[in-house]
């Protein structure tokens, strides 16, 4: 297994600090409350930057506790510090928003929110990414470390991120707002995300480049309106975006090392008012999805070229407009788990919960604004996924081959008691081990 020197160096320290980790009888003991947190949380998700409610519930909640809380950072974002002697400062990040999709789960506690986009839509608002999972799982870990305080040493500096989902910038925000300068600068950052790979409550790990990077790219087809039955004397541009969406598809499999993963994937195609007018124009918005500069640079050219390519053959009266919003930071953005830090947590993990429900992962091409705690703050970072399907369903998806529900799905539903408790576990031990100093 890949860093296996670098883990067995670390595995006696990490080993050594068990004896105060939760027992499950402390995590029984708190989970009651954590759920009904739970509940509400997925009853009321709310969009990007518009996370008022959930920021005054977990800043609410964390002043309870004895914690420092200051709210409105990054717009929407929550900073809770607790000090406690000396010590490394730790920071704990969750993210607070929700998707805008309308929950299918058929749970009875299933949101029924709608609220207003950045466009001025009404839309419906579901916690698809299992966000509300992360949030539950960071407060439960508020808690017993505040409960706990003779067990560890140092700052924590609980994190409540806004605007996580599709690059709406949420850690950039903090950062310039001054996370790092206002607050105590971290020696580490770390960040749990529930995941649909992992039985619930499996912990999955991996070192070094994690999470890819992403584009958000909008494509304005061109095209010479009229109509449905005349075709003859319009270029349809409803055609022609059919054309540029089954070409781009040749850049994955015919234009890319197939070693270095590319995934371009068309979210909407937009175009036309009614059934007997052919329409001047189709506007398409894309998601690129890659992991090295070169390799977005090529993808990204390739994109214009075969847009400007397809317009031309299809004597379009203008070239398609091709634009890169850079609205998900896909420059630098590859979520990087620092190896060192990442191998002394997964043997800490690995003796505090047990071999079988911690094991290394594989690489994802999702996303994740975490990266710019490390990216750019240029704090030592790891990001930790935990397993959140429910055990009889996980084996079920491995003997039919048939996928379950995931994240951005309208019907993913974290099994949520051992993702929750496990979650509640796992953070709590990283932070136990961490706090031990180096």
């Amino acid at each position: 297994m890949r860093h296996a020197a670098l883990i067995l160096a670390v595995s006696l320290s990490a080993a050594s600090g068990n004896a105060q980790a939760p027992t499950a009888s402390e995590i029984d003991a708190l989970y009651p409350a954590i759920e009904t947190l739970y509940i509400d949380l997925h009853q009321n998700p709310e969009l990007a930057f518009q996370e008022v409610r959930t920021a005054a519930k977990l800043a609410a909640h964390a002043k309870a506790l004895g914690y420092e809380v200051t709210t409105g950072v990054g717009k929407t974002g929550v900073v809770a510090i607790l000090k406690n002697g000396t010590g490394p400062t730790v920071m704990l990040r969750t993210e607070l928003d929700a998707l805008p999709v309308e929950e299918k789960t058929n749970l009875p506690f299933a949101s029924k929110v709608t609220a207003k986009n950045a466009a001025g839509q009404t839309i419906h608002v579901m916690h698809a990414c299992g966000h509300d999972v992360h949030m539950s799982a960071w407060a439960g870990t508020a808690r017993w470390m505040a409960e706990h305080k003779d067990r560890w040493k140092g700052t924590l500096m609980l994190v409540g991120q806004p605007a996580e989902e599709g690059g709406s910038g949420g850690a950039l925000a903090m950062l310039k707002d001054g996370l790092f300068t206002r607050f105590p600068r971290p020696d580490f950052a770390l960040s749990l995300h529930d995941d649909d790979t992992m039985p619930a409550g499996t912990l999955g790990y991996h070192p070094g480049p994690f999470r890819s990077m992403a584009d958000a790219v909008n494509i304005i087809v061109h095209g010479r309106g009229g109509h449905a039955a005349m075709p003859m004397n319009t270029v349809d541009p409803i055609v022609l975006a059919a054309k540029i969406v089954m070409s781009l598809q040749t850049i994955v499999s015919r234009e890319n090392t197939p070693t270095d993963p590319v995934v371009i994937t068309i979210g909407t195609i937009h175009g036309g008012t009614q059934r007997n007018v052919i329409p001047d124009q189709v506007e398409m918005q894309l998601s690129v999805r890659t992991y090295t500069t070169e390799v977005r640079r090529k993808t990204l050219a390739a994109i214009q070229r075969i847009a400007r390519g397809e317009a031309i053959a299809a004597g379009a009266p203008r070239e398609p407009e091709v634009i890169i919003t850079g609205g998900e930071r896909a420059s630098e953005s590859v979520v990087y788990n620092d190896p060192a830090l990442i191998a002394r947590l997964a043997v800490a993990l690995k003796s505090g919960l047990g071999d079988k429900l911690v094991t290394e992962m594989p690489q994802k091409m999702t996303s994740e604004d975490f990266a710019e705690y490390w990216n750019t703050g240029k704090v030592p970072s790891a990001l930790i996924h935990i397993g959140g399907v429910n055990a009889a369903k996980f084996e079920e998806i491995k003997r039919t081959g048939i996928p379950g529900p995931a994240p951005h799905s309208p019907e993913w539903a974290p099994d949520r008691e051992p993702t929750i408790k496990n979650g509640i576990r796992a953070e709590v031990i990283e932070l136990l081990e961490l706090f031990k100093g180096k």
